[in-house]
């Protein structure tokens, strides 16, 4: 079973699209997993009937057999993050405002995933609307890190980070407005891909131009299976008028590249931002790699002193917008730090909000100049290692403290403004055994070249193999 559980998603699909492996048989083993460790990694949080599972797999390998044409996907069983809508599947997004609420229809990268042949069998779990880096709700509780269940996975998108760890799906979706897709990937040992905005387009969205800041994207155990996934998702699409015009194929590519001379600015803090020595550390020991594929490694990055500012701004906005129709109402059913979050929002002016959109287009243009210079930038993908998982959120990082629930995670959020790619690749564990993440953002648009880079840097280090003893 853990054979089929922990295998590459790209060997995965063509087992199955050869027919070597039933989808009956791949989903019998995911199930069993999932019925053997979820319940001490608390990651799945909604799961449909076995019966319905089963049924899914019998249909695949039946299209399969009459010679029908078949997606990228085929087969696999895939748990859907809780914020995104799922056609007959109970969408909650964390929170007990939603906790009844079967959607009619999916979002569109949810079409995109059933459309290339996925088994969509539940959802995995998240904060209540996605908000914090630590996965934990008053409807499911809290998810486990499969490394040390006594640690946080991260979050949002945690139970998608725990799950692909814990080897219950080959591939999971995730959302990243301030580090969603790669704070939990680095906590988990995982690949999380921030694609470029408007690379997987967003529907529904009722704001598809102001305060934009959150993407969705893949995760995976290792990149060439995020690849894949990002081949199912990504692609134009006109409900989305920031959509990307680039063919989703891009991404079948082979991830070899040579790269030597490739110019790549390193920063362990940002010139201002408290890191734990151990993740600090265990990243900066890793550079000699990037040396090693013939890279010219410099102490270099962009000023983003502003950038957290004109985040929290435009992130209040958003959350303001999302909750107005229910917020007075249902306030008593929101978590502290979301309700403070929603009143930030609310107190904003318009004025304020055109600020942040003009700070955030001159930080744009900062990382345009540092890109004349360097091909890539290259810092942790979190500020800490795994944390208590009993604990809200991080209160200090090595004598600083921290004065919100947002602070601790600066490294990601700083970056999300500027909607570059940006990816966390498995860089290795602190002495207590933790994972630690490597974040590598990419010039605009430069989605392959990022997975590109980190493929080179997962091939030469294998951090992403090493599993969890559950």
């Amino acid at each position: 079973m853990n054979d089929i559980c922990y295998m590459d998603a790209v060997d995965l699909s063509h087992l199955l699209s050869t027919r070597a492996l039933s989808a009956r048989e791949v989903m019998s083993a995911f199930l069993e997993r999932i019925e053997r460790v979820n319940s001490s990694v608390n990651a799945i949080c909604t799961l449909i009937p076995a019966e319905e599972a089963l049924t899914q797999a019998d249909e695949a390998d039946a299209a399969l057999a009459r010679g029908e044409s078949i997606g990228p996907l085929h087969g696999l069983p895939m748990a859907v993050k809780d914020l995104a809508f799922t056609k007959g599947i109970r969408t909650t997004c964390g929170s007990r405002v939603f906790e009844n609420f079967v959607p009619d229809f999916d979002t569109l990268y949810v079409e995109r995933l059933k459309s290339a042949g996925a088994l969509i069998i539940g959802k995995t779990n998240t904060p209540e609307f996605g908000a914090g880096s630590h996965t934990f709700n008053s409807l499911f509780g809290k998810t486990n890190n499969p490394y040390d269940v006594s640690k946080s996975a991260g979050g949002s998108s945690g139970g998608a980070a725990a799950a692909l760890a814990a080897g219950m799906v080959p591939l999971a979706d995730g959302s990243d407005m301030g580090g969603s897709l790669r704070n939990p990937a680095a906590f988990c040992n995982v690949v999380g891909l921030r694609p470029s905005m408007g690379r997987v387009p967003l529907w529904p969205t009722d704001m598809a131009w102001q305060s934009r800041i959150a993407v969705e994207g893949p995760m995976a155990r290792t990149v060439k299976d995020c690849a894949l996934l990002l081949s199912a998702m990504a692609g134009p699409d006109n409900r989305d008028p920031l959509s990307l015009p680039d063919s989703a194929e891009t991404f079948t590519q082979s991830l070899e590249r040579d790269f030597s001379g490739a110019r790549i600015g390193w920063s362990a803090d940002l010139g201002f931002l408290p890191v734990e020595r151990s993740v600090a550390e265990r990243c900066e020991g890793a550079l000699s790699i990037f040396r090693d594929l013939g890279c010219q490694l410099d102490r270099e990055h962009p000023d983003l002193r502003d950038a957290m500012g004109v985040f929290e701004v435009l992130r209040a906005s958003y959350f303001a917008q999302s909750t107005r129709a229910f917020f007075e109402q249902q306030r008593a059913n929101i978590k502290d730090t979301a309700v403070w979050n929603i009143e930030q929002g609310l107190s904003l002016s318009g004025a304020d909000i055109t600020a942040a959109d003009v700070k955030r287009t001159a930080i744009y243009h900062q990382f345009l100049d540092f890109f004349k210079r360097y091909d890539f930038l290259v810092l942790p993908a979190t500020q800490v290692a795994p944390f208590d998982g009993d604990i809200e959120w991080v209160r200090e990082i090595e004598g600083v403290q921290m004065q919100t629930y947002l602070d601790w995670m600066q490294i990601c959020c700083v970056i999300s403004i500027t909607g570059l790619p940006a990816i966390s690749v498995p860089c290795g564990f602190t002495a207590e055994g933790l994972p630690v993440g490597l974040q590598i953002v990419g010039k605009p648009q430069s989605d392959l070249e990022v997975l590109q880079l980190a493929s080179a840097f997962e091939q030469a280090t294998q951090f992403g193999r090493q599993r969890p003893a559950l």
